[in-house]
């Protein structure tokens, strides 16, 4: 069974519990409950909804499966592997920044294009940025675009920006590219800055590595004490059997 590493694993959980939650309460007439959680750049600004950056990741269209399927499988297939690269704490910190980092961009574009009474739901700005770590990380690993076609990781990026560029030009598509493009853009910020030449190593050692380091450590002091004992005994040895000189 393949492993999951325990970020992408409760990001996984998590937002499919929320999705069922989410979906049952539209079936059974209790969706209201879900409202304050939507991001909704008026409410934020002008009733201090500061949660909503953060909360409206955690929605996903609940009247289908395909949003929330996209992002989830988006999020094993390329979270996986930059979570075992960073760690746990890098991988989450940049999820969540790209995440919110997205949600700013839609606050900030909903007043310039006056939309904002419009909610925003869904993970696709932090998946988005997902997407663009691995293109820059792992330029020429092979993935499946659109999970049907092989394709090097860099090129996929370069094709997704640009549609989702030239998409967020539609007005009215339904789909908030606006936050597709603000969580590249944070990710791209993150890699170039925070992360830097440091960004293919983990954030901190594994407990693994440690008992690994600790034992390499304790077999060469014991190395060294054996070969400064021999060193003592071979010395007396010499002073006993050599002549002295003058």
């Amino acid at each position: 069974m393949m492993a999951i590493p325990p970020g992408v694993r409760f990001l996984l959980i998590s937002n499919t519990a929320i999705f069922v939650a989410y979906y049952l309460s539209v079936i059974f007439g209790f969706s209201a409950l879900f409202g304050p959680f939507r991001l909704i750049p008026e409410q934020v600004v002008q009733r201090l909804h500061i949660w909503q950056p953060f909360t409206y990741l955690f929605l996903h269209d609940p009247t289908g499966f395909g949003h929330i399927l996209f992002n989830m499988l988006a999020l094993f297939m390329f979270g996986k592997t930059l979570e075992e690269t960073w760690g746990t704490e890098r991988f989450l910190r940049y999820y969540f920044a790209c995440g919110i980092g997205s949600g700013l961009c839609v606050i900030v574009a909903g007043y310039l294009t006056n939309t904002q009474f419009v909610p925003t739901i869904g993970a696709s700005g932090a998946i988005f940025g997902l997407l663009l770590a691995f293109g820059m990380l792992f330029p020429d690993t092979t993935v499946l675009m659109s999970f049907l076609f092989p394709i090097k990781a860099k090129y996929m990026v370069m094709i997704v920006g640009a549609i989702t560029f030239l998409s967020s030009l539609q007005v009215n598509s339904g789909v908030s590219h606006i936050a597709h493009l603000g969580g590249m853009l944070f990710g791209y910020l993150l890699i170039k800055t925070q992360l830097g030449k440091r960004q293919m190593t983990r954030s901190r050692p594994s407990s693994e590595s440690l008992l690994t380091r600790a034992g390499d450590a304790w077999r060469e002091y014991k190395l060294r004490r054996a070969r400064k004992k021999f060193q003592v005994y071979m010395s007396r040895q010499n002073r006993k059997d050599d002549p002295r000189v003058h």
